[in-house]
């Protein structure tokens, strides 16, 4: 699994100020519980036929030896995967480098950067290359991390399961933390330049 501070080449990078005329948003904090809830969905609405692979496999045995145990087993198989799936999704939350996008801070966003303000004094900057895609969600936009670079010379099987078992891990802006609605439109129009948001209707 790619940890956040490998994402998008660099990490979290420390940061002073923004632009002048930056988009400055209230404070919020994105919480452990509604990231999982949101990642978790994520992530399974994504990865639910793999679990078909492990519950097939333990049923394989049954064409040649008849036993109500190759059920069990493929059942145990597919339980064993949705419950390492799921912890590797609840893991982000634990890991020391996903500490920063739990916080509680304020966003001032300009064309060069995304400042994540903590305080006057701390603040950490995600530049716009490191931000892979974005996409509304009820009440708040998500803005993705891209995945880390994987190791060279990763052998190709491992390269297809860091690539497919991948955990998204994303910021949230709710809408309500926006000084005015002109703020979010202008953000939202900023998204869609950088071709990070879908040009869907507003």
């Amino acid at each position: 699994m790619n940890q956040p501070n490998q994402r998008g080449g660099g990490g979290f990078r420390q940061a002073q100020q923004a632009a002048p005329m930056a988009i400055r948003t209230k404070k919020t904090q994105f919480s452990t519980d509604e990231y999982t809830k949101l990642a978790m969905a994520e992530v399974w609405r994504k990865d639910w036929p793999y679990a078909l692979v492990p519950f097939v496999l333990g049923l394989l045995p049954a064409l040649f030896v008849h036993s109500f145990w190759w059920l069990l087993l493929s059942v145990v198989l597919t339980l064993l995967f949705v419950v390492l799936r799921s912890a590797q999704v609840q893991g982000v939350t634990q890991m020391e480098q996903s500490k920063p996008l739990f916080e509680r801070m304020a966003f001032e966003v300009d064309n060069r950067n995304v400042l994540m303000r903590v305080s006057p004094e701390k603040a950490m900057q995600l530049t716009w290359d490191m931000i892979g895609r974005a996409r509304r969600h009820e009440s708040a936009y998500l803005l993705y991390l891209k995945p880390g670079i994987p190791p060279a010379g990763l052998a190709a099987w491992r390269l297809w399961v860091a690539r497919t078992f991948d955990v998204p891990v994303f910021l949230q802006l709710p809408y309500k933390i926006f000084n005015s609605d002109n703020d979010r439109k202008l953000f939202e129009a900023m998204l869609r330049r950088k071709d990070l948001l879908p040009g869907e209707a507003a």
